[in-house]
Protein backbone atom coordinates (compact mmCIF):
# COMPACT_ATOMS: atom_id res chain seq x y z
CA UNK A 1 0.00 0.00 0.00
CA UNK A 2 0.75 3.51 -0.83
CA UNK A 3 2.26 5.89 2.31
CA UNK A 4 0.62 8.27 2.75
CA UNK A 5 1.46 12.28 4.00
CA UNK A 6 -0.79 14.71 5.26
CA UNK A 7 0.09 18.14 5.31
CA UNK A 8 -1.96 20.68 7.31
CA UNK A 9 -0.66 24.54 7.30
CA UNK A 10 -1.82 26.76 9.98
CA UNK A 11 -2.01 29.83 12.03
CA UNK A 12 -3.51 30.58 14.77
CA UNK A 13 -5.79 26.92 14.90
CA UNK A 14 -5.45 26.19 18.68
CA UNK A 15 -8.99 26.23 19.04
CA UNK A 16 -10.06 23.22 16.69
CA UNK A 17 -6.89 21.93 15.20
CA UNK A 18 -6.67 18.89 17.71
CA UNK A 19 -9.96 17.81 16.45
CA UNK A 20 -9.14 18.23 13.16
CA UNK A 21 -5.76 15.90 13.81
CA UNK A 22 -8.08 13.64 16.06
CA UNK A 23 -10.05 12.53 12.76
CA UNK A 24 -7.62 12.63 10.44
CA UNK A 25 -5.98 9.61 12.63
CA UNK A 26 -9.20 7.76 12.36
CA UNK A 27 -7.26 6.84 8.87
CA UNK A 28 -4.98 4.28 9.53
CA UNK A 29 -3.23 3.66 6.06
CA UNK A 30 -1.93 7.45 7.00
CA UNK A 31 1.93 7.76 7.89
CA UNK A 32 2.62 11.29 8.60
CA UNK A 33 0.56 14.05 9.15
CA UNK A 34 3.03 17.25 9.08
CA UNK A 35 1.79 20.43 10.70
CA UNK A 36 3.78 23.95 9.55
CA UNK A 37 2.49 26.53 11.76
CA UNK A 38 3.02 29.30 10.36
CA UNK A 39 3.95 31.29 12.93
CA UNK A 40 0.86 30.99 15.45
CA UNK A 41 0.65 32.92 18.53
CA UNK A 42 -1.59 30.73 20.33
CA UNK A 43 -1.56 26.89 21.34
CA UNK A 44 -1.54 25.25 17.86
CA UNK A 45 1.69 23.69 17.51
CA UNK A 46 1.48 22.24 20.98
CA UNK A 47 -1.71 20.54 20.46
CA UNK A 48 -0.71 19.60 17.64
CA UNK A 49 2.43 17.74 18.79
CA UNK A 50 0.13 16.34 21.65
CA UNK A 51 -2.25 15.04 19.19
CA UNK A 52 1.23 13.01 17.62
CA UNK A 53 1.97 15.13 14.72
CA UNK A 54 5.25 16.22 12.82
CA UNK A 55 5.32 19.87 14.09
CA UNK A 56 7.49 21.79 11.85
CA UNK A 57 7.24 25.44 13.60
CA UNK A 58 7.65 28.76 11.42
CA UNK A 59 8.83 31.81 13.12
CA UNK A 60 6.63 34.39 11.07
CA UNK A 61 3.55 34.14 8.96
CA UNK A 62 4.50 34.02 5.76
CA UNK A 63 1.76 32.68 3.97
CA UNK A 64 -0.28 29.37 3.52
CA UNK A 65 1.82 28.78 0.20
CA UNK A 66 5.43 28.97 2.09
CA UNK A 67 4.04 27.01 4.58
CA UNK A 68 2.72 24.18 2.15
CA UNK A 69 6.44 24.56 0.36
CA UNK A 70 7.91 23.91 3.53
CA UNK A 71 5.54 20.71 3.99
CA UNK A 72 5.96 19.64 0.65
CA UNK A 73 9.71 19.02 1.60
CA UNK A 74 9.01 17.51 4.13
CA UNK A 75 6.54 14.88 3.55
CA UNK A 76 7.63 11.45 2.15
CA UNK A 77 4.60 9.84 0.99
CA UNK A 78 3.60 8.43 -2.44
CA UNK A 79 0.10 9.96 -1.41
CA UNK A 80 0.17 13.71 -0.75
CA UNK A 81 -2.46 15.28 0.72
CA UNK A 82 -3.11 18.93 1.54
CA UNK A 83 -5.91 19.74 4.46
CA UNK A 84 -6.98 22.79 5.82
CA UNK A 85 -6.38 23.11 9.87
CA UNK A 86 -9.74 24.70 10.76
CA UNK A 87 -11.88 21.13 9.71
CA UNK A 88 -12.36 19.92 12.45
CA UNK A 89 -14.18 16.53 13.28
CA UNK A 90 -15.60 16.76 9.27
CA UNK A 91 -11.73 16.00 8.11
CA UNK A 92 -11.88 12.40 8.01
CA UNK A 93 -14.02 13.15 4.71
CA UNK A 94 -10.16 12.96 3.73
CA UNK A 95 -10.28 9.18 3.07
CA UNK A 96 -12.78 9.95 -0.12
CA UNK A 97 -10.21 12.42 -1.43
CA UNK A 98 -6.92 9.70 -0.79
CA UNK A 99 -8.31 6.81 -1.96
CA UNK A 100 -8.90 7.49 -5.62
CA UNK A 101 -5.13 8.42 -5.70
CA UNK A 102 -4.18 5.49 -4.20
CA UNK A 103 -5.96 2.94 -6.18
CA UNK A 104 -4.98 4.98 -9.32
CA UNK A 105 -8.60 6.10 -10.47
CA UNK A 106 -7.21 10.19 -10.22
CA UNK A 107 -3.88 12.07 -10.43
CA UNK A 108 -5.66 14.66 -7.87
CA UNK A 109 -8.91 14.85 -6.24
CA UNK A 110 -10.27 18.26 -5.03
CA UNK A 111 -12.75 18.42 -2.64
CA UNK A 112 -15.99 20.09 -3.78
CA UNK A 113 -17.20 21.92 -0.60
CA UNK A 114 -20.61 23.95 -0.81
CA UNK A 115 -19.50 28.03 0.83
CA UNK A 116 -22.23 29.16 2.78
CA UNK A 117 -24.42 32.02 2.24
CA UNK A 118 -22.74 34.31 4.63
CA UNK A 119 -19.41 34.24 2.83
CA UNK A 120 -19.16 38.06 1.43
CA UNK A 121 -17.47 38.67 -1.71
CA UNK A 122 -16.37 35.07 -2.27
CA UNK A 123 -18.66 34.53 -5.36
CA UNK A 124 -16.30 37.30 -7.31
CA UNK A 125 -13.12 35.67 -6.36
CA UNK A 126 -14.40 32.18 -7.02
CA UNK A 127 -15.35 33.59 -9.83
CA UNK A 128 -12.06 34.74 -11.26
CA UNK A 129 -10.72 31.46 -10.24
CA UNK A 130 -12.69 29.65 -12.35
CA UNK A 131 -12.37 32.05 -15.29
CA UNK A 132 -8.67 32.28 -15.22
CA UNK A 133 -8.80 28.17 -14.87
CA UNK A 134 -10.83 28.05 -17.79
CA UNK A 135 -9.33 30.15 -20.16
CA UNK A 136 -5.63 29.41 -19.41
CA UNK A 137 -6.37 25.51 -20.20
CA UNK A 138 -10.00 25.38 -21.45
CA UNK A 139 -10.78 23.24 -18.58
CA UNK A 140 -14.09 24.29 -16.56
CA UNK A 141 -13.83 23.22 -12.78
CA UNK A 142 -16.23 24.39 -9.89
CA UNK A 143 -14.02 24.17 -7.08
CA UNK A 144 -10.87 25.67 -7.95
CA UNK A 145 -10.25 27.50 -4.64
CA UNK A 146 -10.81 24.40 -2.68
CA UNK A 147 -7.30 23.90 -0.41
CA UNK A 148 -8.55 19.88 0.68
CA UNK A 149 -6.84 18.07 -2.33
CA UNK A 150 -4.80 14.55 -2.70
CA UNK A 151 -2.42 13.92 -5.24
CA UNK A 152 0.73 11.42 -6.61
CA UNK A 153 3.77 12.28 -5.33
CA UNK A 154 4.76 12.77 -9.01
CA UNK A 155 2.04 15.22 -9.39
CA UNK A 156 2.98 16.87 -6.22
CA UNK A 157 6.65 17.28 -7.65
CA UNK A 158 5.55 19.09 -10.57
CA UNK A 159 3.20 21.66 -8.59
CA UNK A 160 5.50 22.93 -6.91
CA UNK A 161 7.16 25.49 -5.61
CA UNK A 162 3.90 26.48 -4.77
CA UNK A 163 2.72 29.90 -5.28
CA UNK A 164 2.64 32.32 -2.67
CA UNK A 165 -0.14 33.71 -0.65
CA UNK A 166 -3.83 32.93 -1.67
CA UNK A 167 -3.11 31.89 -5.29
CA UNK A 168 -1.87 28.32 -4.68
CA UNK A 169 -5.00 26.37 -5.14
CA UNK A 170 -5.00 28.30 -8.69
CA UNK A 171 -1.58 28.07 -9.27
CA UNK A 172 -1.07 23.73 -8.62
CA UNK A 173 -4.75 23.30 -10.37
CA UNK A 174 -3.56 25.36 -13.72
CA UNK A 175 0.07 23.52 -13.43
CA UNK A 176 -1.20 20.26 -12.97
CA UNK A 177 -4.20 20.52 -16.01
CA UNK A 178 -1.21 21.61 -17.99
CA UNK A 179 0.71 18.39 -17.17
CA UNK A 180 -2.00 16.59 -18.09
CA UNK A 181 -3.02 14.90 -14.93
CA UNK A 182 -6.34 13.44 -14.35
CA UNK A 183 -8.17 15.34 -11.67
CA UNK A 184 -11.23 14.65 -9.87
CA UNK A 185 -14.02 16.94 -8.34
CA UNK A 186 -15.42 14.69 -5.51
CA UNK A 187 -18.23 16.31 -3.74
CA UNK A 188 -17.58 16.29 0.62
CA UNK A 189 -19.73 16.93 2.93
CA UNK A 190 -16.62 19.07 5.16
CA UNK A 191 -16.82 22.27 7.15
CA UNK A 192 -14.72 24.80 7.63
CA UNK A 193 -14.60 28.49 9.16
CA UNK A 194 -16.01 30.76 6.08
CA UNK A 195 -15.16 34.36 6.10
CA UNK A 196 -17.92 36.66 6.66
CA UNK A 197 -19.32 39.74 5.43
CA UNK A 198 -17.68 41.78 7.71
CA UNK A 199 -15.25 44.60 6.92
CA UNK A 200 -12.33 41.97 8.04
CA UNK A 201 -14.05 39.03 5.47
CA UNK A 202 -14.32 41.82 2.58
CA UNK A 203 -10.59 42.63 3.41
CA UNK A 204 -9.59 38.59 3.12
CA UNK A 205 -11.67 38.71 0.04
CA UNK A 206 -9.44 41.59 -1.17
CA UNK A 207 -6.56 40.01 -0.75
CA UNK A 208 -7.61 36.88 -2.45
CA UNK A 209 -8.58 38.40 -5.18
CA UNK A 210 -5.35 40.26 -5.44
CA UNK A 211 -3.21 37.17 -5.33
CA UNK A 212 -5.33 34.53 -7.55
CA UNK A 213 -4.95 37.77 -9.94
CA UNK A 214 -0.96 38.12 -9.95
CA UNK A 215 -1.10 34.58 -10.30
CA UNK A 216 -3.14 34.20 -13.41
CA UNK A 217 -1.19 37.14 -15.27
CA UNK A 218 1.95 35.24 -14.09
CA UNK A 219 1.18 32.08 -15.66
CA UNK A 220 -0.13 34.39 -18.98
CA UNK A 221 2.98 36.10 -19.07
CA UNK A 222 5.25 32.97 -18.54
CA UNK A 223 3.63 31.59 -21.35
CA UNK A 224 0.28 29.99 -20.68
CA UNK A 225 -1.98 30.72 -24.11
CA UNK A 226 -5.23 31.93 -23.39
CA UNK A 227 -7.87 29.61 -24.77
CA UNK A 228 -10.73 31.68 -24.66
CA UNK A 229 -9.84 34.97 -25.31
CA UNK A 230 -7.48 37.91 -24.09
CA UNK A 231 -7.24 38.01 -19.78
Amino acid sequence: MARVSVIIPAYNEGSVVGDTISALKKLTYIDEIILVDDGSQDDTSAIARKMGAKVIKINHNSGKGNALNIGAKNAVGEVVALIDADLGSTADCAEKLIKPVMEGAADMTIAQITASKGSGGFGLVKGLAKYGVRHLTGVEMSSVLSGQRAMRRGVLQDVVPFAKGFGVEVDMTIKAIKKGYSIQEIPLDMKHRETGKDLRGFFHRGKQFKDILRVLVNLYMGGGQFCGGPL
